[in-house]
């Protein structure tokens, strides 16, 4: 006899495993890629940023000498703030903390002596100031100034430590000979008198400082700006600053690749000029 087939019927277990077709996913838009010229864009946004940052507000600089010691010592490179001794200008004037040099600033300036020369000092007077010099000490309007941060070896030298009535030296600095016939005409009563738009500067080494003693005053639009801190400081010969043959230049660079790590003076690092 011919056998008759059940239907079979599926298990609810497998009914519940059974799965629903996958949903299709949405295809994800494609991301476009920068063009050349979007790049090029690109990058010279980020050179004009650069350069006016470097014009205008920040400018990196090298100390050369040893004019400044302790404060700053050769090698160290600094950030210098060129906006706050900025001349100041009607139309951002509210905005920027323009100011006028203060005593005991730090500044970096051009030399009124060397057109193109970039120098360090510390504000000593300003227009109006009487200034005179008795055994190294300074004085600034009859009162002895207290100055922690000079160095001095001891050894006296009439006219560097008895200025502006010390006995007249011979140098060949820049500016000194011309100095030397102005300076009389700013002398009364034994100070030397700063005239208006001016300031008077000295290094904190006061024994190896060629500074106001030697070339004059610091016109106020030869002013650069303050130095703000230390970001990198790497022990460097006295006379690297003369060395500039491309081959000086170059194995000075393999010195710094190969003595990084322990000619570097990390303790100096990110130190805050005053």
């Amino acid at each position: 006899m011919p056998t008759t087939k059940k239907p079979v019927k599926a298990s609810p277990d497998k009914a519940l495993d059974a799965k629903p077709p996958a949903a299709e996913q949405p295809e994800k838009p494609e991301k476009q890629k920068e063009t050349t010229a979007e790049f090029i864009a690109s990058i010279a946004v980020v050179l004009v940023t650069g350069l006016f940052i470097i014009t205008f507000t920040l400018q990196a600089f090298t100390i050369p000498s040893s004019s400044m010691e302790n404060t700053l010592l050769i090698g160290d490179h600094v950030f210098v703030d060129r906006i706050l001794l900025a001349p100041a200008t009607k139309w951002i004037s509210k905005l920027i903390p323009y100011r006028a040099p203060r005593h005991g600033d730090v500044f970096v300036f051009l030399s009124p002596g060397e057109p193109g020369l970039y120098v360090v000092k510390r504000v000593m007077g300003l227009p109006g100031d009487r200034i005179h010099l008795q055994d190294g000490a300074v004085y600034r309007n009859g009162e002895k100034l207290n100055e922690p941060y000079v160095l001095s070896s001891g050894e006296y030298d009439s006219y560097r430590d008895d200025f502006p009535n010390g006995q007249p030296e011979y140098s060949d600095c820049h500016g000194c000979a011309e100095w030397r016939l102005q300076m009389p005409s700013f002398v009364k009563n034994g100070d030397l008198v700063v005239p208006p738009d001016s300031v008077f500067a000295m290094g904190d080494h006061r024994d190896v400082s060629l500074d106001s003693r030697y070339w004059g005053f610091v016109p106020y639009e030869n002013l650069i700006g303050r130095p703000m801190f230390i970001y990198w400081s790497f022990i460097t010969p006295r006379d690297e600053y003369e060395r500039q043959s491309i081959g000086d230049r170059i194995a000075w660079l393999f010195n710094i690749i190969i003595h990084f790590f322990d000619h570097t003076r990390w303790s100096r690092m990110f130190h805050v000029v005053h």
